[in-house]
């Protein structure tokens, strides 16, 4: 048996770390995925995952509740450029004692707040979309500004957008994860469902 002295577990990799970064202060889809993350992160120890956030709320509440490694930024409006200022020289803390190797914003509004802050302590920064904005929105010009290393849509859809939005930047697609109920559904609830969609019933 494999002690921790001996070379095969000395050689082993350790875990990426990898920070995740809201700017947000509501509790949406994005949020629900976020938490899925922090639940489930055992199943992927490649990854270490840490969270960083501006609002403190329900998020917050149940990342401390899963013990996921949580940092508070302080709340960073646009309206209010000192505010962004300090969360970012915050973020520059947190990166220095976690020591994370990679950073991923959620949404355009957190790389306009945190890339350049990212970028100072000499880490790749991802953003992580799960949503276009129609038309000329404001924030695709601010974000255009501050184009990632590695963009990442939560659909086909998404990542066609981020190619016009960051063309010189590589995408990938990556679904959002899904957390399945653990109460089956009955027959009729199956068949009410499929009869719903004009699905046609299961072969018996």
């Amino acid at each position: 048996m494999d002690t921790p002295d001996t070379p095969l577990l000395r050689s082993a990799p350790a875990p990426v770390k990898v920070l995740h970064a809201s700017s947000a202060n509501v509790y949406g889809g994005i949020e629900t995925m976020l938490v899925s993350l922090a639940r489930h992160r055992a199943l992927c120890p490649e990854l270490e995952q840490h969270f960083a956030l501006c609002f403190e709320g329900r998020l917050s509440e149940e990342l401390s509740t899963l013990e996921a490694p949580l940092y508070l930024l302080g709340n960073a409006r646009l309206s209010r450029p000192l505010s962004v200022w300090r969360a970012r020289r915050t973020l520059r803390r947190v990166l220095d004692r976690s020591r994370c190797d990679v950073v991923i914003c959620h949404g355009p509004r957190t790389m306009i707040f945190f890339a350049t802050a990212v970028r100072a302590s000499r880490r790749p920064v991802v953003m992580w979309a799960h949503g276009v904005k129609a038309g000329r929105h404001w924030l695709k010009w601010l974000v255009r500004r501050v184009p990632p290393d590695l963009a990442i849509g939560n659909s086909r859809y998404t990542q066609q957008a981020l190619g016009s939005l960051f063309p010189s930047v590589a995408s990938v697609v990556i679904y959002s994860p899904l957390e399945m109920g653990d109460t089956p559904r009955s027959d009729a609830q199956r068949a009410s469902v499929r009869e719903e969609f004009g699905t046609p019933p299961m072969p018996s």
